[in-house]
């Protein structure tokens, strides 16, 4: 099934949009966006908003799986010309010609038949697997508290042993008498 979208009177010249559309053509949709979120033409943005609009149209009215489509045809064809007039040498005027463009986007499907799947059942699924979640989530964090208190006995005992053996060992050491004494110091005491 086809899904067509037009976009009339673009105030941008045909040959300017057709190198934007020749980069799309024969794309899954998916992909055409993405390089057209990445193009630097100035005719993508508006090339972007008419193949979201084609998009919707065909998830909306069609009820179309937007994943199955593909670009199929992209036309770009020559619309009403603005004239404008510049001043020249000698009191003459020559006219400039303010191109604008028509394009027609054709969408396919890949595989014909397939449809939107409807949003209760994702939710469900979506549901079940954040119970599923929580659930394994609580089992890891009793297992990982459990673990955490072994640990914590643990290093009490350690700072226990260490507090005993400091209160034996402790004996003040000498002093060294002289050395050299630091003539600049960054921190004044």
């Amino acid at each position: 099934m086809q899904v067509t979208a037009k976009l009339n009177y673009l105030r941008i010249a045909p040959r300017k949009v057709r190198l934007v559309t020749a980069l799309i053509r024969k794309k899954k949709v998916e992909e055409a966006q993405t390089i057209l979120n990445f193009t630097v033409k100035r005719a993508s943005r508006p090339l972007l908003k008419l193949l979201n609009s084609a998009v919707a149209n065909a998830r909306n009215n069609l009820k179309i799986d937007p994943d199955n489509l593909y670009i199929s045809k992209v036309t770009v064809d020559e619309g009403r010309k603005y004239k404008r007039w510049r001043a020249r040498a000698r009191g003459r005027a020559a006219e400039i010609q303010k191109k604008t463009s028509h394009i027609t986007l054709i969408l396919e499907e890949m595989e014909p038949g397939k449809k939107v799947k409807k949003k209760r059942v994702k939710k469900e699924i979506e549901d079940k697997e954040k119970k599923e979640k929580s659930v394994s989530t609580r089992v890891v964090a009793d297992k990982l508290e459990s673990k955490d208190a072994e640990k914590e006995k643990k290093q009490a005992q350690e700072i226990k042993k260490l507090k005993e053996r400091s209160m034996i060992e402790a004996t003040p050491k000498p002093k060294s008498k002289g050395g050299i004494r630091r003539m600049f110091r960054r921190k004044s005491f």
